[in-house]
């Protein structure tokens, strides 16, 4: 018989928004451990929760009437001024149930001394899930495409990837960031190429999904081809939009996410695929980020049943939709793991080895930490050895060389 009284019972302290980002991942650590064999892990997509750091990139904003109006909304207590946020549905941390999704609260150093207080929190994110580098994509910007406001995607993307060149790039050199592309100003998208296509730590261009825009449109040519020729990737980050009226039968949040993410980077491949813009670009690359694994094979086979038998619909294809897609790079998260035997399907079937990049997408409630990859029994350990980092080296022109602790 089991003597009780020689148990030991303790109170663990009680995680909220300001519990530290080291006890979040302490579990994730343990695994972290095991993984001194990878050369190189990357991280291709974390987010930045841009609440409490919104006032430094409303500072930022070259429009005096767009600034001023700001400030006065966040003097008044207004959430993200402008970021088209619908905070009344905002479902995501369950009620306060997953409390670093509303953080990070946590207490930091001396801004003076160890640095700004993101990059101090990025850095314990990477050092406590054992990554060398970190790629940093907004959150409440996802949703910047649909804004009603004039400018407002225009002038906040522009403070945005001022913010990140002056204020958090040059503070570490593991934290990559993506230029923000206001994709709806085809000129002034391509100002911002020449803009900051050399800054150090950019490693590329993002153009958030959620908008309703025709990827091919001929307005977009010009921008693809400048892109193309600095040698860096266009990066298609998805999102939710409970707003969009197909989505507002959905009754409940999981309906929505299921379903959101992945509508969006859909609509924009099929076109991309469709209307040739592979064959027009062979040199641009691509990354498709945060729509998960599962609709990849779907779509390879719906455009390929389509294609053969209307193929005068899509006169400059030069082989099956398929094939583009296999040689366009994805990001790992969320990753479909209920189904192994099916998730095995769909990485041969994308070429996972050569195309999947890993992800975490820290600190939103899915996040996938490494082990995620390193676990997969079907993997060969070279496989793993690319998707945790290898890949991204190639993609985005990294050094294989451990920086990580």
């Amino acid at each position: 018989m089991n003597d009780d009284s020689r148990q030991t019972v303790r109170d663990l302290p009680e995680i909220t928004a300001a519990t530290d980002t080291r006890d979040y991942l302490s579990h994730a650590a343990r695994f972290a451990q095991q993984h001194e064999k990878y050369e190189l892990i990357v991280d291709v997509d974390a987010h930045l929760q841009e609440a409490q750091f919104w006032p430094e990139i409303i500072d930022l904003l070259e429009n005096d009437v767009l600034k001023q109006t700001a400030q006065a909304m966040l003097k008044g207590g207004s959430v993200m001024p402008l970021s088209n946020l619908a905070p009344g549905q905002n479902f995501q941390s369950m009620a306060g149930r997953v409390p670093h999704q509303s953080g990070p609260r946590e207490p930091t150093d001396d801004p003076d001394t160890a640095g700004h207080r993101f990059v101090q929190i990025v850095r314990r994110t990477m050092d406590t899930m054992g990554v060398d580098y970190q790629v940093i994509f907004p959150t409440a910007m996802l949703l910047l495409g649909l804004s009603p406001v004039d400018g407002a995607e225009l002038y906040l993307a522009r403070a945005y990837n001022r913010w990140l060149r002056d204020t958090i790039l040059p503070q570490e050199k593991r934290i990559l960031g993506m230029v923000y592309l206001p994709f709806n100003s085809q000129e002034e998208c391509e100002k911002l190429v020449k803009e900051f296509s050399s800054v150090p730590g950019i490693i590329g261009f993002t153009v958030t999904s959620v908008r309703n825009v025709p990827v091919h449109s001929s307005s977009y040519m010009r921008l693809y081809a400048m892109i193309e020729e600095t040698g860096k990737p266009l990066v298609f980050h998805a999102g939710p939009n409970w707003n969009d009226a197909s989505f507002q039968m959905l009754n409940r949040f999981i309906s929505m996410h299921a379903l959101s993410f992945v509508h969006y980077n859909m609509i924009h491949m099929t076109n991309w695929i469709v209307n040739a813009i592979p064959e027009r670009f062979p040199k641009l690359k691509t990354l498709w980020v945060e729509g998960g694994l599962a609709w990849i094979p779907y779509l390879m086979q719906r455009l390929d049943h389509e294609f053969l038998m209307r193929q005068n619909e899509a006169p400059g294809l030069k082989k099956l939709p398929s094939d583009y897609m296999k040689e366009m790079y994805f990001s790992s998260q969320p990753m479909e793991q209920v189904h192994p035997n099916a998730l095995k399907v769909t990485m041969d079937m994308m070429n996972a080895e050569t195309q999947l990049l890993y992800a975490s997408d820290w600190p939103h409630w899915d996040f996938n930490p490494p082990h995620t990859i390193t676990t997969l029994p079907f993997l060969s350990d070279e496989a793993k050895r690319n998707i945790l980092g290898l890949n991204a080296a190639k993609l985005f022109g990294l050094p294989v060389k451990r920086v990580r602790p």
